[in-house]
Parts: structure tokens; sequence; C-alpha cells
């Protein structure tokens, strides 16, 4: 169970970092917010970078899964902080996404 817990936790918390340090860069330098946002943000998508070495996949499935992973977390960001309503189909876009994730991380393999 930790073998599923632990690259999806870190897939989270990559995420949380990047999105969040997108963001407060995007309210520093498009909402005219104060700097300390933006150098946070700055801060955080380092951290990013960062916690996603310590996946234990190749980089280039990590950052596969990851994509699926960003896109549903953008998603759920949108919805709770700039009150973006995902419709139907932003719905199934990110069952599908979560289907992919699934498919490439967990998948037995020969």
């Amino acid at each position: 169970m930790l073998a599923i817990l632990n690259p999806l936790l870190l897939f989270l918390l990559a995420g949380l970092c990047e999105i969040g340090g997108g963001y407060l860069m995007w309210q520093w330098l498009k909402a005219d917010r104060p700097a300390w946002m933006g150098a946070l943000g700055a801060l955080l998508l380092v951290l990013y970078g960062w916690i996603a070495t310590w996946q234990i996949t190749s980089f280039g499935k990590t950052y596969a899964v990851y994509g699926g992973i960003f896109v549903v977390m953008s998603i759920a960001w949108a919805w709770y902080f700039d009150g973006f309503r995902p419709d139907r189909l932003d719905i199934i876009g990110g069952l599908v996404c979560f289907t992919g994730i699934g498919i490439i991380l967990f998948w037995p393999r020969s």
C-alpha cells in the first residue's frame, strides 16, 4: 500500500508547490500584489522541482504521470480559488487523466 501512496503523495506535494507557486507569481505580476508573493511563489516553484526528483521512476515517466496530476489539480485549484465551476466535460477529462495516471504508474509490467 505504501508503494502506491508514497508516489501519489509526492505528486500531490509537487503539484501544490507548482500550482501554488505559479498562482502567487500570477498574483504578483498580474493582480498587483506585493513582491513578497512573487518571491514566495518563486521559492515554491524551486521546491516543486526538487520534490519531483524524490520520485523513484525515470524523469520522463515521472513527468508523464505528473502531467495528468497537474491537469486534475489545476481544475481543483481553479474551482476552489478562482470560483471556476468545472462542468461535466472538465470532470470527464480529469477522470481520463486519472485513468492514464493509473495505467502508467501502476499497471503491472512484464
